[in-house]
């Protein structure tokens, strides 16, 4: 007796294809020639960004830090261990600690004003209206600028001798030659970080202007119908679910204002009357030579600026689920 041979898988009868072995795909017959498997493709494909990421971010850190630690002096070589006196010296020395006075109120100005202005902005674009597209064109355009070019522009309002407010206090006969920038410490301070707000704050509006797109047109129409006028809706509605933006907001004008080197330098030159602390981490550097206390100064404005947003973030951020 003649034994049939076995059938294959499906059957011709009914014409229904047999199991496919889970490998025989295309993508699958790919892998196996480059010999990547499905698990280990996605960190493949992602490795070159980390290898740039570590390259030119983590390394350079990981050398500040160490170089901190360090006596590093052209004019006083060898490069040698001193433990913390990079620190102890930035302590002792009255320009660092005096810029750190002056950022502190560029910090508190410009993150308090670019946060309001940011909001009021945001909310006035809220809402479509003709020309909206443009005015939002117009409202970036401080923020594209570069801080050296935007100092040189408010130059010709600040300057002493030919700018436009000081040649008119002047003709007033309110003060005299350099009336704004120079004399009084707080006050030129305080319109230099207006220049720099002029900057950070459309950034700042556009970012909670994002926020404020996501909330419900909804929850504004019941507040009507339930009797809020605009103010209550904004309280109760607008602040609280913008909240996350407005985070993120000034965050961004915290790392800004920390970080402002270009507004003083050009406006105030390198007088300690508004120097900030990344200049005096310049002037440690590049002026004196000293960059193991250079090192150490920008070590930290890192941990401060970290610090300091962590904190924003901690106060302001809510999560909102809509």
């Amino acid at each position: 007796m003649t034994v049939p041979p076995p059938r294959a898988a499906g059957s011709a009868a009914t014409g229904s294809p047999g199991p496919v072995a889970a490998d025989s795909g295309p993508g699958s017959v790919a892998r196996r020639k480059t010999g990547v498997s499905s698990g280990a493709l996605p960190y493949f494909l992602v490795a070159p960004v980390a290898v740039f990421i570590v390259g030119l971010a983590l390394v350079p850190a990981v050398f500040t830090v160490i170089q901190s630690f360090f006596r590093v002096n052209a004019l006083d070589p060898p490069t040698r261990f001193t433990g913390f006196d990079n620190f102890v010296r930035l302590a002792h020395d009255k320009a660092v600690v005096g810029s750190i006075s002056n950022t502190a109120v560029y910090v508190v100005v410009g993150t308090l004003l670019s946060t309001v202005l940011g909001i009021a902005f945001a909310v006035i674009l809220q809402k479509p209206f003709f020309g909206r597209s443009l005015v939002i064109a117009v409202l970036i355009l401080p923020w594209a600028l570069p801080g050296v070019v935007e100092g040189i522009l408010w130059t010709g309002i600040f300057d002493s001798n030919a700018g436009l407010i000081n040649g008119l206090l002047a003709s007033l006969h309110i003060g005299g030659s350099n009336v704004l920038l120079g004399h009084n410490r707080l006050l030129t301070i305080t319109l230099i970080e207006l220049v720099q707000v002029w900057q950070i704050t459309p950034l700042s509006a556009l970012l909670i202007l994002a926020g404020l797109q996501l909330i419900p047109g909804e929850l504004y129409e019941a507040a009507e119908i339930d009797g809020c006028n605009a103010w209550s809706a904004f309280r109760r509605i607008t602040l609280p679910l913008a909240r996350p933006g407005i985070a993120v907001a000034m965050v961004q004008a915290v790392i800004a204002t920390l970080n402002v080197f270009d507004q003083p330098y050009v406006l105030n030159g390198a007088a300690n009357t508004a120097a900030s602390v990344t200049m005096q981490t310049y002037f440690i550097s590049f002026q004196d030579l000293d960059f193991g206390e250079g090192y150490a100064l920008s070590l930290l404005i890192t941990m401060v600026t970290l610090l300091v947003s962590l904190a924003v973030v901690a106060g302001v951020y809510r999560r909102v689920d809509l």
